[in-house]
């Protein structure tokens, strides 16, 4: 089958290990089947493997991906839930069992023409979405869903803060919060960025670092070390930072002093569960909500997606069809 692979690691050109090209058939272990893949989206943790994150030399080649939509086995049109865990060890969260993966981390992932996969993991495709926008949701969107609708501890009406737009995740927030009825604020370096972020439904957009009108009720932290202070100072006494990324990096100081004197809570999330996949895609189904796609691209042309990502140049997903 042609496939998308990490056959390398190249912490400061990970496009060098980047290989596209035929592999073997996926096998099937005992409680797993095979999904023939007819959209599959690119995330930052896809970058972060060529880059050596998480992987190891002798775990490659690998086949890239986490996020697909397809046709199981018995002809179902399905999302993959790309959380490879077991509930029962996670106190029925299986983000939460310590043996955990994501498809591409340990197994084979999904840029490729069939993905092999859990039978529990497969979640049943409305068919008022297309594949292109249902393969956004398994890892990005499923992430903004928990962030905000589980992690934040806000209801409708409150005002979030929204780092960073223009990325899959910060993207969905946005979206996800506009639609749920809170009053979501966004920054970003780009005035471009900016600008979408208003057309998605943003009720406020600032550049990044600018001084807030007023403190925030909770900021979706998927930034890092660039945005961290801010994002502490932009949050009133009692408010919360959910964090679920760092692509500007992991060690910002602290701000422990501000930390304890206002009573912040500093909440880590993770991907979602199967559970919340489906309550995801029935939420699109049921709005009309649909993830703003940056750019479609055939499979066989991975490499210009991948080069987009990673100077930064999408606001939205970038998908590709098998």
């Amino acid at each position: 089958m042609f496939a998308v692979t990490a056959a390398r690691i190249d912490a400061e050109q990970p496009l060098n290990g980047l290989e596209l090209g035929e592999r073997p058939d996926p096998v099937a272990p005992e409680g797993w089947t095979t999904v023939t893949v007819r959209a599959a989206a690119l995330n930052h943790h896809d970058l972060w493997t060529l880059r050596g994150v998480g992987v190891r030399p002798e775990q490659l080649p690998l086949v890239l991906g986490c996020d697909a939509a397809g046709v199981d086995e018995d002809g179902n049109e399905v999302i993959v839930h790309s959380v490879i865990g077991d509930p029962a060890r996670g106190q029925g969260d299986e983000t939460l069992d310590p043996g955990r993966s994501l498809l591409s981390e340990v197994h084979d992932g999904t840029l490729a023409e069939r993905v092999a996969v859990p039978r529990r993991n497969l979640v049943p495709k409305p068919a008022a979405l297309s594949f292109e926008e249902a393969a956004c949701l398994p890892t990005a969107w499923l992430t903004a869903y928990r962030m905000l609708f589980d992690k934040a501890g806000v209801q409708p009406g409150s005002t979030v803060l929204v780092q960073g737009a223009g990325g899959g995740v910060a993207t969905a927030l946005i979206a996800l919060g506009a639609a749920a009825g809170y009053r979501v604020w966004a920054t970003s370096r780009s005035e471009a960025k900016r600008k979408r972020a208003l057309e998605l439904g943003a009720d406020a957009v600032f550049e990044s670092g600018a001084r807030l009108p007023a403190r925030v009720d909770a900021v979706m932290e998927t930034v890092g070390q660039a945005t961290w202070a801010h994002s502490v100072k932009s949050l009133r006494p009692g408010g919360r930072i959910v964090v679920s990324g760092a692509t500007s990096g992991p060690m910002p100081p602290a701000e422990l002093t501000r930390v304890f004197f206002l009573q912040l809570q500093v909440v880590g999330s993770t991907m979602g569960t199967r559970e919340q996949l489906v309550r995801l895609a029935s939420f699109l189904e049921t709005t009309g909500l649909r993830p703003p796609i940056d750019r479609v691209l055939p499979l066989a042309r991975a490499r210009e997606g991948f080069a987009a990502m990673a100077e930064g140049e999408l606001f939205g997903k970038i998908v590709f069809t098998v």
